[in-house]
C-alpha cells in the first residue's frame, strides 16, 4: 500500500511540473511579439504577384509557361515555381528584408541564376542585379520589372545589359494571367 501512495504521490508530482511548465511556456509564446512579416505592411508589397499564372509573350502569341506563386513561411516569403511550354522549370525565393529595407529575389533554373534586388517604383515591383550563366560561367547585369495591370494581370519584364552595345535589351517580357480556379 505505501508503494502505491509513493507512486501516486510522484506522479502527482509530475503533473503539476508539467502543468506549471506547459503554462509557462504558454505565457512566454503569448508575451512573444509576431513576426514582424505579419505587422510590416513592406512584406505585402509583391502579395500582387502570388496566384496561379499562365504566362503568354507581352505582345501576344500563344502560352509560354504556367507560374505558381505562393506565400510561405508565414506570409514571410514568396515561393515561385515555373514551368515553361518545353517542360524546363526554375525556382525563386523572394523576400523583404527589413535590414537593408529591399526586397530580394534569387531564382535557380538548370542554366542560369539571377540574384536582384530592390523595391516598389512607381507602383511596380523594381530589382536589379545579376543574372549568372553557368556554361559560360559570367555574371551580366539584370534587371526586372513586375506591374500590376488594371485588368489583374500581371507584366513581368526582364532586360539584361549588352556590354558590347552598351544598351538593355529586352531578356523576356511576360503577360500573367491568373489561370481560372477549378
Amino acid at each position: 500500500m505505501k508503494n502505491y501512495a509513493s507512486l501516486a504521490t510522484a506522479a502527482t508530482l509530475s503533473m503539476l511540473a508539467f502543468s506549471a511548465s506547459s503554462t509557462t511556456v504558454q505565457a512566454q509564446q503569448q508575451s512573444t511579439p509576431p513576426p514582424p512579416c505579419t505587422v510590416d505592411e513592406n512584406f505585402r508589397a509583391f502579395d500582387f504577384w502570388i496566384g496561379e499564372w499562365e504566362v503568354t509573350p507581352w505582345a501576344g502569341g500563344d502560352v509560354a509557361g504556367h507560374n505558381k506563386i505562393e506565400a510561405v513561411e508565414g506570409g514571410c516569403a514568396l515561393a515561385e515555381s515555373w514551368t515553361n511550354i518545353g517542360g524546363g522549370t526554375g525556382r525563386s525565393m523572394n523576400y523583404y528584408n527589413p535590414n537593408t529595407a529591399k526586397w530580394r529575389q534569387i531564382w535557380v533554373a538548370g542554366g542560369y541564376s539571377i540574384d536582384i534586388e530592390g523595391g516598389l517604383k512607381d507602383g511596380a515591383m523594381a530589382l536589379e542585379g545579376t543574372i549568372y550563366y553557368y556554361r559560360q560561367k559570367n555574371s551580366v547585369p539584370f534587371r526586372g520589372t513586375w506591374t500590376p495591370q488594371s485588368d489583374g494581370s500581371v507584366r513581368q519584364h526582364f532586360h539584361q545589359y549588352n556590354a558590347e552595345t552598351k544598351e538593355w535589351a529586352t531578356w523576356f517580357d511576360g503577360r500573367y494571367v491568373k489561370k481560372a480556379a477549378d
